[in-house]
């Protein structure tokens, strides 16, 4: 169980945060949007624990308000910090969908024992479900790629009755163990990359800013030599 206390926000979302408090809005299931003011180490502590998908208990200005998810959490982009946090109001009858964070435990025996490399090609998958059956994570279990064969796909999660997984495909490699490359192939790769590269073009993509006069500073720069040779020969 997850609570989380806020009061309604009067106040502007700067002044809310000189304030050292984080601004958010709550919305859905039918419910008019609503600003509201939440005390940010507070809500830093449950994010890091309850994610966006479990559900948590929303008490404004000391009132039971039902159950939400943290729908999205806006940084800045300089210090890092929260900024905003969206809350998705829950009609508990109405299915939702919800991203789920993949859990990678264990070891796989194909990178202890073979030194290979493991991939996996993202951390979420999307499922569809009531929000009583929502779960927060899926275990994913590294220890079945004993070989560079093997691989794990979406439709080997196990999922709890009620749950459906709708992105990415059933059929989508979740994580592989490749072999390491060897120095030639290192190489080959390498030159790969800057094979047939026109250093020339490189040079002559530089950005050509605009005159007033709808020109490019460069068509400039080409006349200025014209226009000497002229006041010369006066």
């Amino acid at each position: 169980m997850f609570k989380l206390s806020a009061v309604k926000r009067e106040i502007k979302g700067e002044k809310a945060r000189a304030e050292g408090l984080l601004p958010a809005v709550v919305y859905g299931a039918g419910k008019e949007n609503e600003a509201l003011s939440l005390v940010y180490s507070e809500f830093n502590k449950l994010y890091n624990e309850a994610g966006e998908s479990s559900l948590v208990d929303l008490a404004v200005d000391n009132k039971d308000f039902g159950k939400v998810l943290i729908h999205e959490v806006q940084y800045d982009p300089v210090k890092g910090r929260m900024v905003h946090a969206d809350l998705l109001k829950i009609d508990m009858n109405k299915p939702i969908t919800a991203k789920v964070e993949l859990s990678f435990i264990g070891e796989a025996p194909a990178v202890k024992e073979s030194g290979g490399t493991l991939v996996h090609n993202f951390d979420t998958v999307e499922i569809e479900c009531l929000p009583k059956d929502l779960v927060n994570h899926f275990d994913i279990d590294l220890s079945v790629l004993k070989t560079f064969d093997d691989a794990i796909r979406v439709s080997d999660i196990k999922l709890p009755d009620g749950v459906a997984i709708i992105v990415p495909s059933l059929e989508t490699i979740i994580a592989k163990a490749l072999p390491a490359l060897t120095e030639e192939q290192i190489k080959a790769m390498e030159a790969e990359s800057t094979k047939d590269v026109d250093l020339s073009k490189i040079e002559s993509a530089a950005p050509k800013k605009e005159t007033e006069e709808g020109e490019t500073a460069e068509a400039g720069a080409e006349e200025a030599p014209a226009k000497e040779k002229k006041e010369e020969k006066k």
